[in-house]
């Protein structure tokens, strides 16, 4: 299984959408400090997620929640305020 998934930072107005196979560790990895961008803005909290079961219908959705359309939704019904 695949799952796209978004970070809310706990100090600062900002989010992340990313795609894993396990979230758990990638929320880890995330809050360590092991990636570039969100190593920044740490700690993270995970606010949304979803299953699928081929990498490429996962891609195609965070593509899509990383687009101006997919922000827009995000903001409007998933990112607590």
């Amino acid at each position: 299984m695949y799952y796209v998934y978004i970070l809310k930072s706990e100090n600062f107005s900002k989010t992340y959408v990313g795609l894993t196979r396990k979230i758990e560790r990638r929320l880890e990895e995330h809050n360590e400090g092991k990636s570039t961008y969100t190593k920044r803005y740490a700690p993270w909290s995970l606010v949304y997620s979803e299953e699928f079961t081929t990498r490429q219908e996962a891609r195609s959705r965070e593509k899509y929640f990383k687009s101006a359309a997919g922000r827009k939704y995000m903001k409007k019904n998933i990112i607590p305020r």
